[in-house]
């Protein structure tokens, strides 16, 4: 039975359950007795036991099954032509259960079509397996369930006992990722950094590693000039435009605009959030680079280049404008209104109320969303491979090229390198490298917005 309709069948078998208890706990209730739990509780309780032991056996299978797959069809003689194992191994294999499960819809090495019908009598075999197990384990704990259907058996208790532990679940889902994508960083850069001394990684100024040296790896691998092209372009030039834009559009919406105004104009800001960032992307490769090139030729600078970093930095600082305008505007709303009264009743014009009570008290909330919006703009991937160059450049011109950390990660583990090469395992050093500094810019800027609730709250 295929995955979507042994699903409907464990909804429908759930919804049945859930039927019978509420009928069973309906029966049972009396005008002028108190019963701990509604019969809606029983019904949740026998539903819940029926789908939940189903669905968390189909998850380990789906991890499972497809090895023991693929050990059922190198038991079969047509498997006997296979070469050792290894790549050409693994391809033909992935090609014939593609063929098998009908998302081929044709053959490059012939063994993979004579290895086709083994694996699609090996699946066909398990998923009715699959399919038997799911649904003994549906009718047995949901008529397990049932029998507990009583009058003095404490159903919500149990059914909210049962809420909390899936609530947590998907909590611990959620942190258990992030600690296997750290720790996969951590094991990946750790073998990189036995190959290559840290010092020169961090602190080097000569990044090539299309020619690395089997003998000195480091020389080639210095990604001093990726730091300060990230730092520069995600934190100087998107700043620049995306600060003042944010902070004067937040001062207007909450300080100037009439509601019917910011009813309209703040909506609109708010678009740009919406916008993918492979479509900033394009449009900085194909608007905004020729024009900022003819603009520096104009000024008489001759070496500019079309994949500038000024590019790439004023339209990441477009993208992330409704970021800190947001931002601003909630740490802007949140001063108290006895503060600005005051201010305006001591006499003080509307621009002074802001340039010295509101700011002034909303700076802390400001500088909080600044960071956060700097993490954001460092980590940004798209529009610096459309828009950005890939050459490694310490300088302080804005019209020439030079690349950022997230564009050199994409084009290291895009290349046909060796995944145990200094060159691919680069790639996880930058990450955690990037993901650390990132984690310290969140961290900081979460505890001054903190701080700032603290204090008016």
């Amino acid at each position: 039975m295929t995955g979507p309709a042994l699903l409907l069948l464990l909804a429908g078998l759930a919804f049945v359950g859930w039927l019978s208890a509420r009928a069973r706990a309906v029966a049972f209730r009396a005008p002028k007795r108190r019963f701990s739990s509604l019969p809606g509780h029983h019904a949740w309780y026998v539903a819940l036991w029926t789908i939940l032991p189903p669905l968390a056996f189909l998850g380990v299978w789906s991890l499972v099954s497809p090895a023991l797959v693929t050990d059922a069809v190198l038991a079969t003689p047509a498997a006997a032509q296979l070469p050792p194992p290894g790549f050409e191994r693994a391809s033909i294999l992935s090609e014939a259960r593609e063929l098998a499960q009908g998302d081929a819809f044709g053959a490059f090495q012939p063994l993979a079509r004579a290895l086709e019908p083994a694996y699609a009598a090996a699946q066909a075999r398990y998923d009715w397996i699959a399919t038997a197990v799911a649904l003994l384990l549906a009718l047995a704990g949901g008529g397990w369930a049932y029998t507990r259907v009583r009058p003095g058996f404490a159903a919500r208790t149990r059914t909210e006992r049962i809420v909390m532990g899936l609530l947590l679940a998907a909590s611990l889902v959620a942190i258990m990722t992030t600690i296997g994508i750290v720790v996969s960083l951590i094991w990946e850069a750790g073998r990189f950094f036995a190959r290559v001394p840290a010092a020169d990684f961090l602190f080097g100024t000569h990044w090539s590693p299309q020619v690395i040296d089997p003998r000195d790896p480091g020389a080639s691998l210095g990604a001093l000039p990726l730091f300060w092209g990230t730092f520069f372009i995600g934190a100087v030039i998107a700043m620049a435009v995306a600060l003042p834009f944010g902070l004067m559009s937040a001062i207007y919406l909450t300080q100037y605009a009439t509601p019917r105004v910011r009813s309209w104009v703040k909506p609109m800001l708010e678009v740009l959030a919406g916008v993918p960032t492979v479509v900033y992307g394009y449009f900085a490769a194909l608007t905004v680079a020729p024009y900022v090139r003819d603009f520096a030729v104009g000024i008489g600078v001759e070496t500019a280049s079309s994949e500038s970093a000024l590019v790439a930095g004023s339209v990441m600082g477009i993208m992330i404008i409704p970021f800190i305008s947001s931002l601003a505007d909630d740490a802007l709303a949140a001063v108290p209104a006895s503060m600005r009264d005051g201010s305006l009743a001591m006499g003080a014009t509307p621009s002074e109320t802001i340039s010295r009570v509101l700011l002034p008290a909303a700076l802390p909330g400001v500088v909080g969303g600044v960071l956060l919006a700097v993490s954001r703009a460092i980590g940004e991937t798209m529009i610096v491979v459309m828009a950005a160059s890939g050459v490694a450049n310490l300088t302080l011109n804005p019209f020439e090229s030079t690349t950022t950390v997230t564009r050199q990660i994409v084009d290291l583990l895009t290349g046909e390198a060796e995944f145990d090469s200094p060159k691919t395992l680069a790639a996880f050093a930058l990450g955690l490298t990037l993901f650390v500094i990132t984690f310290l810019l969140n961290m900081i800027a979460l505890s001054v917005v903190r701080r700032y609730r603290e204090a008016y709250e």
